[in-house]
């Protein structure tokens, strides 16, 4: 563990660095026009400033401090405050003057820093120093390194800005030799919006971690990193169980799970649309708020207001359990969703209000959003859940009535989750009907049968033999395997009314061999 480490100031990217910075390293931020340098620079200074005791300078080649001054502003941060205080300057000179300030050991701006007590400085930027030894015809390597050398001197923390082209990092490989500690930033567009990532390449004298984080700039508060979720500390060895079940919210959906989910369970409620997966979601979560427990909706299909209005038509009051402080909704929009971000605000919402159960509705959205990110950070999230011994839904819309066995083509269903409840339609003559599975109930006797069920009052109920709307109803009959496209999708092809006589009875089709025993229902 560091020393006595600088701390950045910077939202999240103190926990990136495990702590913050070592003292008196050299630190370049380099990235493309836009990706956000000198923003994390000027935020570096007034965190020091305002929070740390640490006076700070800024030096620049080409922003008037003017501009400075109105950034800030729009960071809320009063950096006039600071500079009237004497506890920030803003010097605008050239790189002539700042190179031959540190041709000698006691020229002016060692002064300026020492006048004010500076312990940070920040310079923006290395790319006028760059272009001011090319218009000279002197070597850029040298000036690199009597900057270096002369920040060592000072004795203090230095961040230095450089421009760099995406894909274009060679062009600066000295530069990123000599400096201590290297950040990259860039800024992408992913589906028409801008995407910002930050990435620590090199620290020396301390670990961090590694990777590209999502990073944003916004309004009022700065810079913001947000680390990538699949870097958030695994569950080991020492993984909290329980024995302790805990109800669907269906007493014969229970019995088929062999007595309800162990608590700290991860359940993947799959099914095309409309077969009811928010629904026992959100029977799910009332029942266990009854039994006592904090319960946690984040929803990216449907908007809060939606969701509960179509919850009371089936008699779920969740603006009333809300009201009580019993049951919490989380809702972002899927056209903007960033995972690492995602991550974060549901985590702290989980930790603060110490959510007991969770249903995320649906994780295919983020497959949606980030498919090559989806599958580690579900990994991630459900390490995270099991981590808190909360359990949780995770529905997923299938695309097809089959895909049980996985949630895409790269990330296994069995693998990620302890349960599976199967929701589809099963066709019979011309009438659809909802059937309910459940394959997979980790380390329980599950009945291994499929059951007919219907959405009402008190959300999903599943059927003997009995009336629903004036029709006497029977459990789903099991149909001939041959019968099937998909075996779990328990939905069968479309035949004629021919066909489906002659499988009923067990007699043998028009022109085809007799149809042989264990086919018969």
């Amino acid at each position: 563990m560091m020393q006595d480490p600088v701390r950045t100031g910077i939202p999240g990217l103190d926990e990136v660095l495990l702590g913050g910075i070592q003292r008196n390293n050299n630190i370049l931020v380099e990235g493309a026009p836009g990706a956000g340098k000198t923003t994390l620079g000027l935020g570096f200074i007034y965190a020091g400033a305002a929070h740390y005791g640490e006076p700070g300078v800024i030096v620049s080649f080409e922003l008037d401090p003017e501009k400075l001054l109105r950034d800030a502003r729009g960071f809320n941060w009063n950096l006039q405050g600071l500079i009237d205080e004497r506890k920030v300057k803003i010097i605008q000179t050239s790189p002539a003057v700042l190179l031959n300030e540190f041709r000698s050991s006691d020229g002016a701006f060692t002064a300026e820093l020492a006048a004010i007590g500076a312990r940070r400085l920040m310079i923006d930027g290395l790319t006028p120093l760059r272009l001011y030894a090319e218009s000279n015809d002197k070597p850029f390597r040298e000036d690199v390194h009597l900057l270096v050398e002369g920040l060592t001197r000072l004795g203090v923390t230095t961040l230095v800005t450089a421009e760099r082209a995406e894909g274009r990092q060679e062009s600066h490989a000295h530069e990123r030799f000599v400096f201590d500690t290297i950040i990259s930033l860039t800024r992408t567009e992913v589906r028409r919006r801008v995407h910002r990532t930050l990435s620590v390449v090199k620290s020396r004298g301390q670990d961090f971690i590694s990777g590209s984080h999502s990073m944003r700039i916004e309004a009022g508060a700065g810079i913001l990193v947000y680390r990538r979720a699949q870097s958030r500390p695994m569950v080991d060895e020492d993984q909290p169980t329980s024995t302790e079940r805990i109800s669907v919210g269906c007493a014969a959906l229970d019995l088929i799970m062999d007595g309800g989910l162990y608590e700290g369970s991860i359940t993947m409620v799959t099914g095309i649309s409309g077969t009811g997966k928010t629904v026992l979601g959100v029977q799910f979560l009332t029942s266990a708020v009854k039994a006592g427990r904090r319960a946690l909706l984040v929803t990216l299909d449907e908007h809060p207001r939606q969701l509960i209005r179509n919850a009371a038509s089936l008699g779920f009051d969740l603006e009333g359990l809300m009201r009580q402080g019993s049951l919490f909704m989380h809702y972002e929009s899927p056209l903007e969703l960033e995972l690492d971000v995602h991550f974060d605000r549901v985590a702290k919402l989980v930790e603060k209000e110490g959510i007991d159960c969770v249903v995320f509705d649906s994780v295919a959205v983020y497959e949606m959003a980030s498919p090559d990110q989806a599958p580690a950070f579900l990994y991630a999230l459900a390490d995270f859940v099991k981590g808190r011994l909360a359990t949780a839904f995770f529905n997923y819309e299938s695309p097809e009535l089959l895909g049980v066995s996985q949630i895409s083509e790269e990330l296994k269903g069995s693998h990620l989750v302890d349960n599976i409840i199967l929701l589809s339609y099963v066709e019979i003559s011309t009438r659809l009907r909802r059937a309910i599975a459940v394959p997979k109930v980790r380390g329980s006797k599950n009945i291994q049968t499929t059951r007919e069920y219907v959405i009402g009052a008190g959300g999903i109920s599943l059927l003997d033999e009995s009336v629903v709307d004036g029709e006497e109803t029977t459990p789903v009959p099991q149909l001939p395997f041959s019968s099937y496209y998909g075996l779990l999708a328990r939905s069968p092809s479309r035949k004629s009314p021919v066909i489906e006589d002659a499988v009923a009875h067990g007699k043998a089709l028009p022109d085809s061999p007799e149809l042989p025993p264990e086919t018969a229902p």
